[in-house]
């Protein structure tokens, strides 16, 4: 019987710095993976070794496409790869300027590009296996509210990159799947999209199947189980993580 398998695994997880990212990265080191967290804040990434000693921090900004392709060809061969590194803005779709959209799309889509082009390579010049996952979102599939043009052009853009990676790398036994939550309640970016929206998690609450909002956990389990040998035949596929609200809504 397969199992989870991810002891001794060499994982590189973007966007570790806090929330979802720092979850993740912690999860997979008590998995008894070598994990490598990248962040562009040396704070961050220094109170998360502190926490979990085992982590090999990374300081980079995935936006800066060469700075962080240097560090990452100077890694050893990797065997996963979260791409959980993401901003967003606020600005009205009719208002938002090229640069804000730009700067969103060069971390959210663009960073997660060049993350696994290297990560990929470097896979197949060593022919090992390995698994992708690309944290994504449901605004990807639906209108999230005003404000959120660029972060879902990224998403949706990311998504069909999940596809196209899967098919272009699945012959090397690389696989590469999305991961889609909605709003995470307990998460950095989430607690200001929650306090800028008071009503918000009770129209949420109400509106949802589950009657809650998702937690870090949620999340974590299924990113684990993509990296891991469990998920074996699983490829190409976006997985959305939302109690139900968008396909059940009340």
């Amino acid at each position: 019987m397969l199992g989870l398998n991810l002891a001794g695994k060499n994982i590189l997880v973007t966007g570790t710095g806090r929330g979802l990212g720092r979850a993740i990265a912690i999860a997979l080191a008590k998995h008894g993976s070598k994990v490598f967290a990248l962040s562009r804040t040396p704070s961050t990434l220094d109170s998360l070794v502190k926490e979990q000693p085992s982590i090999e921090p990374i300081v980079a900004d995935v936006s800066c496409w060469e700075e962080t392709r240097c560090k990452l060809e100077d890694l050893k061969t990797m065997d996963g790869l979260v791409n959980n590194a993401g901003i967003f803005t606020t600005d009205p779709a009719t208002m938002v300027t090229k640069e804000k959209i730009y700067k969103v799309l060069d971390t959210n889509l663009l960073g997660v590009i060049n993350c696994a082009q290297v990560v990929a390579n470097r896979m197949i010049k060593d022919g090992r296996p390995g698994s992708i996952v690309n944290m994504s979102g449901t605004t990807s599939l639906s209108c999230a509210g005003v404000g959120f043009l660029p972060y879902a052009m990224s998403k949706g853009g990311l998504d069909a990159a999940t596809r196209q990676l899967a098919f272009e790398r699945g012959p090397y036994n690389i696989r590469v799947n999305s991961v889609n939550p909605a709003l995470v309640k307990t998460t950095n970016s989430s607690a200001q999209i929650i306090e800028e929206n008071p009503k918000l998690v009770e129209q949420m609450e109400f509106k949802t199947p589950l009657k809650r909002l998702i937690e870090v956990d949620d999340v974590t389990g299924p990113v684990v189980y993509f990296l891991s040998d469990l998920s074996s035949m699983v490829t190409a596929t976006c997985n959305v993580i939302d109690g139900g609200i968008l396909n059940c809504m009340v």
